[in-house]
């Protein structure tokens, strides 16, 4: 029994397992996206009206409460599957020898995030889905996919000091991308807080003019995708790494792809497949944003501890004779 624990513990803290789970919980963070994004555009936002009970009679879904509330319910059961990768993936990086203190930090992170994000979900439903706080829910999903995304990248670097591979110049519009990148995910919120598919057909909307909103996220788009090419072309020129370069084009790619999906669903009326898509491609983007800003520095392993005059005078044949 001993021997099989151990082969546990061996396995579950291998540099590969950690690896594979927090690539797992990273997945797991941008599904939760997807599927919240269905509860919404089938009008189940409120198919549980209440929490953490789904009605006030039951814990689970009852035949009254239809598919939507079965949609719903099942949304919230996506969260314990989320937990508890989250929570085997830290436990992998107490178990991982050596312990990595840079990695046990960023699995906490994005484990202790969850709950969070279970509180703005119930407060979701407490408000009967306000738009703001459903952009708030979406944008927590955000920034936990950030954590999540370094978090993996993290597992296959060394923990020494971080070393820019471009320029500063260059850097600099990388984080300005990145920046630029997030704007369009909070300009998004807005659009959708504004448009039709609010998630319970008695949910308000934030009272915006949907037109005006778009307008300026689609501003925000061709300026985000204008520095990308501008960061694809400059890295081409500099030369950057092949790593850097392709991902600059992934992105230019990804955004493409992405403002295909918005302006067709924009012009034939957001139907809900192409903007279920739509906010899976958001979290592409933010995720080959994320990673184009990883490709212009590299980690260098750490220097190994030199060894102090006593401590070398201790490990001596001559000292180890006298002892």
């Amino acid at each position: 029994m001993a021997l099989s624990m151990n082969a546990v513990r061996g396995w579950l803290g291998a540099d590969r397992t950690v690896r594979g789970l927090a690539l797992a919980s990273l997945v797991a963070n941008v599904a939760i996206v997807v599927t919240g994004g269905a509860v919404r555009l089938t009008g189940s936002g409120l198919g549980c009206p209440t929490v953490p009970a789904c009605s006030d009679d039951s814990l689970v879904p009852t035949r009254e409460l239809g598919v939507h509330g079965i949609i719903e319910f099942g949304n919230r059961q996506v969260t314990f599957v989320l937990g508890a990768v989250a929570a085997l993936a830290l436990l992998a990086v107490l178990l991982q020898r050596p312990r990595r203190r840079s990695l046990v930090v960023l699995a906490v992170l994005v484990l202790g995030v969850i709950p969070a994000q279970a509180l703005v979900g119930f407060a979701t439903v407490l408000t009967d889905l306000n738009p703001w706080v459903v952009g708030c829910h979406f944008l927590v999903s955000m920034a936990v996919i950030a954590a999540a995304y370094t978090f993996w990248r993290r597992t296959g670097e060394p923990d020494g000091p971080v070393q820019p591979s471009v320029p500063r110049p260059l850097r600099q519009l990388t984080w300005l991308t990145t920046a630029v990148a997030a704007a369009v995910l909070v300009a998004g919120t807005v659009v959708t807080g504004a448009g039709p598919h609010a998630g319970d057909a008695e949910a308000k909307r934030n009272g915006l003019d949907l037109e005006s909103v778009s307008q300026l996220h689609v501003d925000l788009v061709f300026l985000l995708l204008g520095l990308s090419l501008a960061a694809w072309l400059a890295m081409r020129a500099v030369p950057a790494s092949r790593a850097a370069v392709r991902s600059a084009l992934v992105l230019v790619a990804v955004e493409l792809g992405q403002g295909l999906i918005g302006f067709v669903q924009y012009f034939t009326d957001l139907p809900v497949l192409l903007v279920g898509a739509h906010m899976l491609g958001a979290c592409l983007v933010w995720l080959a944003a994320l990673d184009l800003l990883h490709r212009t520095r590299v980690r260098t392993p750490a220097p190994a501890p030199v060894p102090d005059a006593l401590s070398v005078a201790e490990s001596s044949p001559v000292a180890a004779a006298a002892q």
